[in-house]
């Protein structure tokens, strides 16, 4: 009865909530739920990343299927930290000041991984990205470790005295 008189008074749920607002109040689910919603993705984008890399020697669909199965696979990664966190609070902590800049690049190069893959077939364009993706994804996670980024760049200075 109340939506009835919400919706014929021309409220009907326009609240000044945004979209992660009600995504984040949506995902009431509980922490046994939460872990195993982790771990079942988890274990989905480890299990396709590996088995990209194993398609990975297949001849002439070998490069597409490593690309688009590894793709998937760190895609599913990143969502199985929603379930821990909430989706809400993950997109808040990935667009930190100290993570912004690498969830971008490994947004973006998820992105043009499968664009040069799919719509510009350029395999060894896509072959680039895929390596920038698992750099850019690698630089990402150590952003959640706290002064692991600084221990590697001083890691690489070291290597190129």
């Amino acid at each position: 009865m109340d939506k009835l008189k919400k919706v014929l008074s021309g409220q009907d749920g326009n609240d000044d909530t945004n979209v992660l607002e009600a995504a984040n109040r949506a995902s009431t689910l509980s922490w046994s739920t939460r872990i195993k919603g982790f771990a079942v993705c988890f274990v989905i984008g480890g299990v396709c990343a590996v088995l990209g890399v194993c398609l990975l020697f297949l001849p002439k669909i070998g490069l597409i299927l490593f690309i688009v199965f590894y793709t998937f696979g760190n895609i599913c990664t990143l969502a199985s930290t929603m379930f821990l966190l909430g989706p809400l609070k993950q997109l808040k902590t990935m667009c930190e000041k100290t993570r912004a800049f690498a969830t971008i690049l490994m947004l973006l190069f998820l992105a043009l991984t499968l664009c040069a893959a799919f719509w510009w077939k350029n395999f060894w364009l896509a072959l680039v990205f895929c390596i920038l993706q698992v750099i850019s994804f690698a630089w990402y996670g150590l952003s959640y470790i706290p002064f692991a980024r600084d221990a590697v760049l001083k890691l690489f200075a070291l290597c190129i005295k």
